[in-house]
């Protein structure tokens, strides 16, 4: 039967003969990883131990865990951990920001004064501090204001003024902004000698560079070493139980002398606590590392729930290719 005129046959594509077409025509099979296999198996079998450990072990007392988990003596002292964190957090990195600046200043008195403070701050255990502070009132039962070596203006008793509260936050502070100012320097070395050059050949004050040109890109540095810090402090709050303020771990270990028994309870109630709030942290810490990306990289790294929708929609395409092959 003779086909009509400009008709379009179809015909079937002919084999690859050539070895590069057979290559081509070949489906590309992923390499081959025993290795890695075998240690995921591994690394599931203890996490799954781990686990049912955790579960069937009746030492850990879960009954005794829920109850005392957001029981109100337990969640006064998560307040006081909280409060102490969030003040020691601040006046730490205010005073970081002062002594990295400091450090960086022109004047030698100053730069001496700041390296000193920073050496010796790191170099004495926190317990030492507390504790030093604790007992402050032996050493100097008031505090005054005035002239040195001469009259004083303004008096005040050192007893009534250091309260528990008071002493834990100083402390922890203190310590912080020694550790905060390294960090804090180092967030600013780390900007471009380039802006410091652009912004001078503008003319702008030296405020006004430092505010709205060097400390927003040196953010982007300084965020993840100063949350790492954030997180310390977190635990060390731990240490002010010893200066007789009753934070979460203080208000665990008093309870634990009254109720020898649920010892163990106890310091699980604690861990979550502290994992809790450490998580807390961390996820700030994602979002403000997010906010301060802007304009360094040219997208924005994904959220955690971007990253499971673009994991879904990746697992329902393998899914429909597997399928249709």
């Amino acid at each position: 039967m003779s086909e009509p005129p400009g008709a379009v046959t179809l015909t079937e594509a002919p084999a690859p003969d050539t070895p590069s077409e057979k290559l081509t025509a070949q489906r590309v099979q992923p390499l081959r990883r025993p290795g890695r296999w075998i240690a995921t198996a591994v690394v599931l079998v203890l996490v799954a131990q781990f686990a049912h450990g955790l579960v069937s072990n009746p030492f850990y007392q879960w009954d005794r865990f829920g109850y005392w988990f957001l029981r109100p003596v337990i969640l006064d002292g998560l307040l006081i951990t909280l409060e102490v964190t969030a003040y020691s957090a601040m006046l730490g990195l205010l005073g970081g920001i002062l002594l990295a600046l400091a450090r960086l200043s022109r004047s030698p008195v100053l730069r001496a004064v700041s390296w000193t403070y920073v050496w010796a701050l790191r170099s004495v255990p926190l317990i030492v501090v507390l504790l030093f502070l604790y007992n402050f009132s032996a050493l100097y039962q008031t505090l005054s204001l005035g002239v040195p070596f001469g009259p004083a203006f303004l008096t005040f008793d050192e007893s009534r003024l250091a309260t528990d509260m008071v002493i834990a936050v100083v402390g922890l502070s203190l310590n912080e902004a020694a550790y905060a100012a390294e960090v804090v320097r180092g967030g600013i070395l780390s900007v471009d000698q380039g802006q410091h050059e652009a912004a001078a050949a503008l003319g702008l004050p030296k405020g006004y560079q430092f505010r709205k040109i060097v400390f927003p890109q040196a953010l982007r540095s300084i965020t993840p070493n100063y949350v790492n810090q954030l997180i310390g402090l977190v635990k060390a709050t731990s240490l002010v139980f010893y200066v007789s303020l009753l934070d979460l771990f203080g208000t665990a270990q008093t309870m634990g002398a009254t109720y020898p028994g649920d010892i163990v309870p106890l310091l699980l109630v604690v861990t979550v606590w502290y994992l809790i709030l450490t998580s807390l942290v961390s996820v700030v810490q994602f979002y403000v590392e997010r906010y301060y990306a802007r304009g360094a990289t040219r997208a924005l790294p994904p959220t955690p729930l971007q990253k499971v929708r673009t994991g879904l929609t990746d697992l329902r395409a393998r899914i429909r290719r597997e399928a249709a092959v």
